[in-house]
């Protein structure tokens, strides 16, 4: 059965420049969660996890997307950049 999970902080480098890819992204459920995008992506496909984000009381579903050939997360919500999760606090 897949889990989900809320993100709700994002790793990127450098943090404002909105061209460089997150690196991670964490959130908290039972206890504080960070894992790369990488591994965040793996879940996705695997479908062992699914992520989301929430604006206020909308949901927008994270979904991986590919540029170029490289893979990256971004929510349905978003055109083509990952906006919702840009937007996201640092993670400690």
């Amino acid at each position: 059965m897949t889990q989900s999970a809320e993100i709700k902080c994002i790793n990127k480098q450098p943090r404002f420049d909105p061209y460089h890819r997150i690196v991670n992204v964490g959130g908290f459920t039972t206890e504080r969660w960070k894992i790369s995008v990488d591994v965040a992506i793996a879940h996705i496909e695997n479908k062992t996890w699914e992520f989301y984000t929430t604006d206020g009381n909308r949901r927008a579903k994270v979904v991986v997307a590919t540029h170029l050939g490289h893979k990256y997360l971004k929510t349905e919500a978003d055109r083509d950049t990952p906006d919702n999760l840009l937007s996201l606090p640092e993670c400690p």
